[in-house]
């Protein structure tokens, strides 16, 4: 198998080489910790009798002077991981499994902390030191090298840990807290303080052998998010970051300090609606049924989707309506046709949704809830589908009184996800945030949704009769009469009379600015004269940034690829799914459709109408409350004063 033109092989017999230093550390080490506290005393249960004890491990990392004058506790994971079962004397497959993937993470992250050495000069600058030949000019880039190097060695071993055994994950969870041992003095200090940490949580959370594989991932996915914030400042690391590295016998691909998740789909339980069981919602469903299509399109090689690059991905969208106008059973029709689409293709589908229970009183831990939402959702080795269901709820408003510490960690992550400075739209995924109340949700993360799908659920009598009939069932002799059913739920046709609609604003506050500036500059049918009337927008309402244009823009780019796949495509994954990468892009360009100053007058309308519904919604509410505040005042004035008579 051929390697991506952006990946460097991480040889077998590179990390092979390193199996029995890695079988060494776990059956035993000795470590002194510096930061953290020990939680238990350290030592390992006892073995079963007529087996001996097992050396330890000291550091000797070449070219490195070191030395400890406290105590050492010594570390010996295998005795910690045999004695995980209640004294079985047998290791059991479990066991087994943690032990094997250990030794294999730990071998990984010592074979890339030695080709991170190899390519800085490290190896150089270690023989130098051993030799006492280091000049004091390159003692900083010295300590710098060596930080950098432990931090790669961690995060590398950690990652590898969480992907080997991804597969062995169970519904069991733990939560152990943060991780404190992080050491960068060098990489096998780095490595020592790790496995000691570990031991410390096996002691005290592993205490069955069904706890055995969720503390270890637990601790590895602690691990890398410390890591990844340290790397965030250090400086030295772009020869890891700046390339891939793919360990092809474990199908592992390293890419920084990114977790390389092992490409496993979740079990979803929910009941899938097929389109036509959505009535009415005729842009909100079609957009749905593009977007479902549109990540398949996405390359498991590159790691990018042909619509990512092109424009017109859509990788977050709100949805709002009233109460029971289907919010629900759109999220249900979209899960269901990408997880078709998936099982066809042979390709993982994650689909998670963040609830009100990721809030949680204990802080920090709401926004730790909210990332690793986020982090499953895209990762890059399974089509992704977020859902966010009761924003308004689950996400605080920033300046609201009532909104929890959780909220307001929610609402920090999210923004920061969605739309910060680390952010990458691979096109593998996408989140739809959902609300009976958009007003309630905080401006600055509303307008991170790309793009808005009003789900305003039946509107015709037509739809009023397909809903009837479809929630009827099949048990009931009631003749349909004169209808067709499902005739007006014909898709392309509702959107073009749907998006139609939009040729001029609905809510009146954009009336009055459509046709003010329509009136003065006449026909809106240039750059200009749009601009023009997106100032006149942003004049009635400050909110109406330059994050609003984008979204806009990025709408228009949608409409530009305004089609869907072909069914077929999907269907025999042959004809597209499985093509390469730039036969893919080719065959979407082909589909493009040229933009529209139509396309561009609708696009503001649907955006601004959204946000000045939003906007009237929460003044209104805000004056309710200042009422009702203002009548709470006037009663107690009058209690008080009767109270004094």
């Amino acid at each position: 198998m051929s390697m991506p033109a952006d990946q460097m092989e991480l040889r077998e017999e590179e990390i092979r080489a390193h199996y029995a230093a890695a079988a060494t550390m776990l059956e035993g080490v000795d470590h002194t910790p510096r930061i953290a506290k020990p939680k238990v005393q350290v030592t390992a249960p006892e073995r079963s009798p007529g087996i001996g004890t097992r050396r330890r491990f000291r550091s000797t990392t070449p070219g490195l002077v070191t030395r400890s004058t406290a105590r050492p506790e010594g570390v010996r994971l295998v005795d910690r991981i045999e004695g995980a079962d209640e004294g079985d004397p047998l290791v059991s497959p479990v066991q087994a499994t943690v032990l094997h993937a250990l030794r294999r993470a730990i071998s990984i992250a010592l074979a890339m902390g030695e080709g991170y050495a190899g390519q800085t000069g490290l190896v150089g600058l270690k023989k130098a030191n051993l030799e006492g030949a280091l000049g004091a000019d390159r003692s900083a880039e010295f300590t710098e090298l060596l930080a950098a190097e432990s931090l790669v060695t961690l995060s590398v071993f950690a990652n590898a840990t969480a992907y080997l055994l991804a597969a062995h994950a169970s519904e069991t969870s733990v939560e152990i807290g943060a991780v404190e041992e992080v050491l960068t003095d060098n990489a096998g200090l780095a490595l020592h303080g790790a496995l000691w940490e570990l031991d410390q949580e096996l002691a005290t959370f592993a205490d069955s052998e069904d706890k055995l594989v969720p503390t270890v991932m637990a601790y590895a996915e602690q691990l890398m998010e410390k890591v990844s914030l340290r790397a965030q400042t250090a400086p030295r690391l772009e020869p890891f970051t700046g390339n891939n590295f793919r360990v092809e016998a474990d199908d592992l691909t390293i890419a920084g300090f990114t977790p390389a998740r092992a490409a496993k789909g979740s079990k979803i339980t929910m009941s899938f609606k097929k389109p036509n069981e959505v009535v009415g919602n005729h842009i909100a469903k079609y957009q749905a049924m593009k977007l479902s299509k549109m990540l398949m399109a996405y390359d498991f090689d590159r790691k990018l989707n042909p619509f990512a690059e092109l424009g017109g991905f859509i990788f977050t969208f709100m949805g709002d309506g009233k109460p029971g106008t289907g919010k629900t059973t759109l999220i249900q029709m979209m899960a269901g046709l990408i997880n078709d689409y998936c099982q066809v293709a042979g390709y993982p589908f994650r689909y998670q949704n963040l609830s009100t229970e990721s809030i949680d009183s204990y802080q920090g831990k709401s926004a730790q809830n909210a990332k690793a939402f986020i982090n499953n959702v895209i990762d890059p080795n399974v089509i992704g589908f977020g859902t966010i269901d009761d924003i308004d709820q689950l996400a605080g408003k920033r300046g609201d009184r009532q909104s929890s510490a959780g909220q307001l960690e929610i609402t920090a992550v999210l923004m920061d996800s969605f739309a910060g400075a680390g952010t990458v739209v691979r096109g593998n995924c996408t989140f739809g945030m959902f609300s009976n109340y958009p007003e309630n949700v905080d401006d600055a993360l509303r307008q991170r949704a790309g793009a808005r799908f009003l789900v305003d659920g039946p509107q015709t009598r037509d739809d009023y009769v397909d809903i009837l009939n479809l929630l009827m069932g099949k048990n009931h002799s009631i003749p349909l009469g004169d209808f067709e059913p499902f005739a007006a739920q014909e898709i392309k046709k509702a959107v073009a009379a749907s998006f139609d609609s939009h040729n001029r604003p609905h809510e009146d506050g954009l009336v009055r600015v459509y046709e003010r500036v329509s009136r003065d500059i006449g026909k809106l049918d240039t750059i200009a004269k749009l601009g023009t009337y997106l100032k006149g927008i942003q004049e009635a309402d400050e909110r109406f940034t330059g994050r609003a244009i984008k979204n806009i823009t990025d709408a228009i780019k949608v409409r530009a690829m305004d089609f869907e796949l072909p069914d077929e495509w999907m269907e025999n994954p042959e004809l597209f799914l499985f093509k390469d990468y730039d036969t893919k892009r080719a065959m979407i360009e082909e589909l493009r459709q040229p933009i529209t100053v139509d396309m561009v007058i609708q696009e503001i309308n649907r955006y601004a109408d959204s946000e000045f519904r939003y906007a009237d919604k929460s003044d209104e509410a805000a004056i309710e409350a200042m009422v009702r505040d203002f009548g709470r005042q006037e009663e107690a004035k009058r209690r008080y004063l009767e109270g004094k008579g």
